[in-house]
Order: C-alpha cells, then structure tokens, then sequence
C-alpha cells in the first residue's frame, strides 16, 4: 500500500513543475506584451525572407523550435515594433544558438524611420550584451526601466551575435511590461 500513494503523488508533480515553467519566465507584476504589437508596421531590415520576424515574435511561431528569425547579407539586423497602444517596457527575452545567437543589442525608444546608415547616429535608450547562456536559458534581461516609460514603438538594432558568423539566428523575441491602462487599472 505504501507504493501505490507514491505514483499518485508523483504524477502532479511534474504537471505541476511544467505549469511553472512558463510563469517563471514571465517577470513579477509585467505581461508579455505580444497582444498589443501593432503588426501591421512590424519592419525587419535585412531579413532573410525565408526565415523573418514573425518566427521570432509572434506567439506560436516563436515557441516552435524549428522556426528561427535569420539575418540575410551579414550579422545585423533592424527590427521595428509598434505598439497598439502606450507601454511600460521591463524587460525583454531573446533566445537563440548558442553560436549565432544575437550578442549585442541596441534598444531606441520611440525612434521611427531608422536604418543602418543611421542607426549610430542616435543614442541607444539601452544597451545589452546577451551572454550565450541568456540565449539557452530563456531569462529575460531587465532593461532600464526609466527609459522605457512611454513608449509607442521600440526599434532594436542586432549589431552582432556570439560567435561573429555571417548569419545571426534568433529563435525568440519577448517583451514584457505592463501596458498604461493597466497601470491606471492597477491604481485605482
């Protein structure tokens, strides 16, 4: 009788490590913001059209571990995102290989209209240098909050990846925060 409770026992537990899992990876008090992506002006400067944004981005395509978002005639890439409405930004997940994976990432609040011949002209609203084990354990990188507080369109500019291949790969882009409204909610 002792053995039959230990299978009934370890039967949740799994399920229940499972359920965990994807609410780990989601920051305390921010929602994945991929509802409110105005996908309409989504833009990719120097995808390869056979692998583009959406396999990256868009829920569903980004948790298949066989669609991956590709750079096309080097390692750059230049991403648009606007959004539905006004965002708090948080943080934001990227993952990918281990080798081709992105490495360094420029983040522009609200900077519309922006390409590779101008990209340095402006100051980053945040910088970030993922590590190869970012890209393989799913963590999000906090990003400087102050900077992202009213944003309507956020541009990144994928400078580099780890290895410094020809041909950058991101298998997932997340971005988290909170959107005002459920800011106004949240005070009343």
């Amino acid at each position: 009788m002792a053995t039959a409770p230990a299978p009934t026992a370890a039967a949740p537990a799994p399920a229940a490590a499972a359920a965990a899992v994807p609410s780990a990876s989601v920051p305390r008090g921010q929602v994945d913001l991929v509802d409110f992506i105005d996908w309409t002006g989504v833009e990719c400067l120097n995808q390869d059209p056979a692998h583009g944004i959406a396999n990256a981005l868009k829920q569903g395509y980004r948790e298949d571990e066989g669609l991956h978002l590709a750079s096309d005639s080097d390692e750059q890439l230049l991403i648009y995102i606007p959004f539905m409405q006004v965002i708090k930004l948080h943080s934001a997940l990227f993952k990918g290989p281990e080798e081709e994976g992105p490495k360094t990432v420029k983040l522009f609040s609200n900077r519309e209209h922006m390409g590779f011949s101008n990209v340095n002209d402006f100051p980053p609203s945040d910088s970030v240098d993922l590590s190869s084990s970012h890209l393989l354990e799913s963590k999000p990188v906090t990003l400087k909050y102050v900077k992202f507080q009213n944003v309507r369109s956020l541009t990144m500019f994928i400078e580099d990846n780890q290895s410094g291949a020809d041909i950058t790969k991101i298998q997932k882009i997340a971005l988290y925060g909170t959107t005002w409204t459920a800011q106004i909610v949240g005070d009343l």
